[in-house]
């Protein structure tokens, strides 16, 4: 019996080959949109004035020295040596009205490097508990008179620092060896993009959206190559990611306009509309909420393409449905895992606003709908909406590059895809 749309074809065509091209067709441009897009929202070069509260008093950029204390203790303050660049001893004060910490620092860098200053530091919550022997930076500013003085700006990290990074490092390329190796040039081309494109962006007044997409989409591209190599299963995590990238930016900007919030409860987001006017603050907004779901998104769409892919290696027999529901059951279970991973990882961040709340007597709902709390809870849900819908997206996608369809078969009322049996396949 002849088939109902025969063509020609003495057998079954596999759509494997043409899927994938269809795929590698879809990156390609979207690739090319994406430099596309890169070039018109290329930062201007103008300058952006130093908003006030990150300025001298003389109105130019804060500059720090390196310093270290070399005594501190607890004695009567008022000093006209504090904060001035001295050889000998600070000058005693006029009277002993009070007391405070009083804290003899080495600076150790800039044009009084090899001098001393003194800082008195009085009472209060939040104020450091310097000893000597402590690291730190100190702020270098001129006064109306012309004279240099110093300030307490925070302890020095530097090294410290180096060092958990140093770690970190390490145990990524003791484990992941290579691939870890590219991960972590992934990571600095992440960092490159968010410190030479999106920020410098944003300030010229490009709209918050485009960049992040823009922004998002490049970081894509170079983290999963980089990270898992140029294949047909990196590039189904790739579409899978980037579809899902921007289904979590139309559900963040319906989820801000439904919910009506501001982001003014945030005191940077206060800064910046005070002193960054040109800067939309919903776009910060929106543009933070599809930034922050890109990594949760690419661990879990990554994890699928392999498991489909792995799963179909495995048994050459299988139908797509077959390893289709096989790899959605190994979704389900990350998806399990990662909401709530997600959902703790915001809580833990508004902790101090939640402890904040829970003493001041308000209604738990009142806390809850808030627009500071809200936007956690945004966040959270926005996050897992993506990551809920890139699994079956993600799976999709790489059944159909792992698994060309199944044989036609030719009699009538026969299903129309049928699973391969093992020892061969038979047209009819």
């Amino acid at each position: 019996m002849s088939h109902g749309h025969g063509h020609g074809h003495t057998g079954p065509v596999p759509v494997g080959p043409v899927a994938a091209r269809v795929v590698v067709g879809l990156l390609t441009a979207i690739g090319v949109a994406v430099l596309i897009g890169l070039v018109a929202l290329w930062p201007s070069r103008h300058s952006v004035e130093i908003p006030l509260p990150f300025q001298t008093s003389g109105g130019g950029a804060v500059v720090t020295e390196a310093g270290t204390v070399v005594t501190s203790d607890v004695g009567p303050c008022g000093s006209p040596s504090v904060g001035r660049p001295f050889t000998a001893n600070p000058l005693p004060p006029p009277n002993n009205s009070y007391e405070c910490d009083r804290s003899v620092v080495a600076i150790e860098s800039g044009p009084n490097k090899g001098t001393r200053t003194l800082l008195e530091i009085g009472p209060g919550p939040g104020q450091p508990d310097l000893q000597a022997g402590d690291h730190i930076r100190l702020v270098r500013q001129t006064d109306p008179s012309g004279a240099t003085e110093y300030s307490f700006e925070d302890f020095s990290r530097g090294w410290s620092l180096l060092a958990v990074v140093a770690v970190f490092v390490l145990a990524v390329v003791v484990v992941a060896r290579w691939r870890g190796v590219r991960a972590l040039l992934g990571l600095l081309v992440a960092f490159g993009v968010l410190v030479g494109f999106m920020l410098p962006a944003l300030l010229d007044g490009k709209p918050a959206v485009p960049v992040a997409l823009v922004g998002g989409a490049i970081i894509l591209y170079a983290v999963l190559y980089l990270a898992h190599g140029v294949s047909l299963r990196t590039s189904s995590a790739l579409l899978g990611t980037l579809s899902s990238m921007v289904l979590a930016a139309v559900l963040s900007w319906a989820a801000i306009e439904l919910t009506h919030l501001t982001g003014l409860s945030e005191e940077q987001n206060t800064n910046v509309q005070t002193y960054i006017g040109h800067v939309s603050i919903t776009g910060l907004l929106l543009a933070g909420f599809i930034i922050g779901s890109l990594g949760v998104l690419n661990d879990v769409t990554i994890t699928q393409a392999s498991s489909a892919f792995e799963l179909a290696h495995l048994d050459p027999a299988a139908g797509r449905r077959s390893v289709f529901a096989a790899a959605m059951r190994v979704g389900r279970d990350h998806i399990a895992s990662t909401v709530y991973t997600l959902v703790l990882a915001y809580a833990g961040g508004a902790l101090p606003l939640l402890l904040l709340f829970s003493v001041a007597g308000r209604s738990i709902t009142d806390v809850l709908t808030g627009d500071a709390v809200a936007i956690e809870i945004l966040r959270s849900a926005v996050g897992g909406i993506a990551l809920a819908l890139s699994v079956p997206l993600t799976t999709a996608i790489a059944v159909t590059l792992a698994r060309p369809p199944a044989p036609r078969t030719a009699g009538p009322g026969s299903p129309a895809v049928a699973a391969p049996r093992r020892g061969g396949r038979h047209a009819r």
